[in-house]
């Protein structure tokens, strides 16, 4: 009996440390990935955010993230889309809510993106939540990041730099 009880403190202690190598390898795993895997991963596509994100936090617990990019920009897919330099929002299975940082253009009006959904990647089609209304998107156009030309601010509909939905 006495070599049995010593032998099972050094198995628990072996299986102890075991978990926690592998429990710390998963951890450098998940934060090696760059932010474009983590939209992947979310079932959204990588186009989401464009290319120059120099750095960004995601919360894997909550899904909070903040991505920061060299500079405020706009892309063009069927219309603009401007980013601020620090975009953020909570991540989550086919969507992103909570979004900050984001405006899309509709004619010559432009409205901040408050989500983003894709309800069945089979459909093929993105929803972008501009407050009043759902806008929907091709989700090929969304495949890669795309480039970005720089921009202060999205243009304004107003001289006082007010966007109309702000209103």
């Amino acid at each position: 009996m006495m070599t049995r009880f010593n032998k099972t403190p050094s198995f628990l202690i072996f299986f102890i440390w075991a978990a926690l190598g592998v429990f710390s390898f998963r951890s450098s795993i998940s934060d090696s990935i760059s932010i474009y895997d983590a939209l992947k991963s979310h079932g959204l596509p990588m186009g989401l955010l464009p290319k120059g994100v120099t750095n960004y936090t995601w919360d894997h617990e909550n899904g909070m993230f903040e991505v920061f990019l060299d500079q405020a920009c706009n892309a063009k897919f069927e219309s603009e889309l401007h980013y601020d330099r620090n975009v953020s929002g909570q991540l989550g299975l086919g969507q992103i809510g909570n979004l900050s940082g984001i405006s899309a253009q509709e004619l010559f009006l432009w409205f901040p993106v408050k989500g983003i959904r894709v309800d069945i990647p089979s459909s093929g089609v993105i929803y972008f939540d501009v407050g009043v209304v759902f806008k929907q998107f091709s989700l090929s156009l969304f495949e890669t990041p795309p480039d970005c030309m720089a921009a202060a601010h999205p243009p304004s509909d107003f001289d006082d730099g007010t966007l109309i939905s702000d209103m």
